[in-house]
């Protein structure tokens, strides 16, 4: 709605035009639409970043294919299978509040020589249920590289007692891998870390 004042009551003349005034209810309704508007976008946006897979770099921490072997592993090679526990979170003050750790765990090959393979590498959580399989087909670990895996801080699932089975293969005169982990978490100025290290079980 517009409207004009009395201008014959101030002295103005009838024919002498003035500029239309917008209304308060105008001003309102406008106001009404523009914030429904926002609310409205940011509902869509709450609920896409809702619906958006959220990206983990425990679920693919490096191309695994291409460090698949191609062929058969001879049966000259010593095979064996190594346990390493590791922390997703820890608890903290008491027995019902945890901290989540960011966790690195750490493939050596310790040998300078020769190459060795890890056939599988598996993950489990505190009660010893199975979270994720890394690789099934063996992968190779060239002389003194080390390739890791990556449990984000955000990825809760191992809890406070989760762990790793590793099997490996490896030729007759050459090191054991080595497997470490490394836990992690910075809080403003505070911050917390330690390892652990693995344990041969086979």
């Amino acid at each position: 709605m517009f409207w004009r004042k009395d201008i014959n009551s101030r002295g103005v003349s009838p024919t002498e035009e003035l500029p239309e005034v917008v209304s308060f209810d105008y001003y309102c309704i406008m106001y009404r639409r523009v914030k429904d508007t926002v609310v409205f976008c940011s509902l869509i946006a709450i609920g896409m970043s809702c619906t958006e897979p959220k990206e983990m770099s425990s679920i693919d921490p490096v191309n695994w294919n291409k460090r698949t072997v191609g062929h058969p592993l001879p049966d000259s090679l010593t095979s064996g299978e190594t346990y390493l526990s590791v922390y997703s979170e820890i608890y903290s003050r008491t027995e019902h509040q945890t901290h989540a750790l960011t966790v690195t765990v750490s493939m050596r090959n310790t040998d300078p020589v020769d190459s060795v393979f890890i056939t599988k590498a598996e993950y489990f959580d505190t009660q010893g249920k199975p979270i994720r399989i890394y690789f099934e087909k063996a992968i190779y670990l060239a002389p003194l590289e080390t390739v890791e895996i990556v449990i984000d801080e955000k990825d809760r699932e191992g809890g406070t007692g989760g762990n790793f089975l590793f099997d490996w293969s490896i030729p007759t005169t050459a090191s054991e891998p080595y497997f470490e982990g490394v836990m992690i978490s910075t809080s403003g100025q505070q911050g917390i870390s330690f390892t652990t290290q693995g344990k041969r079980v086979r």
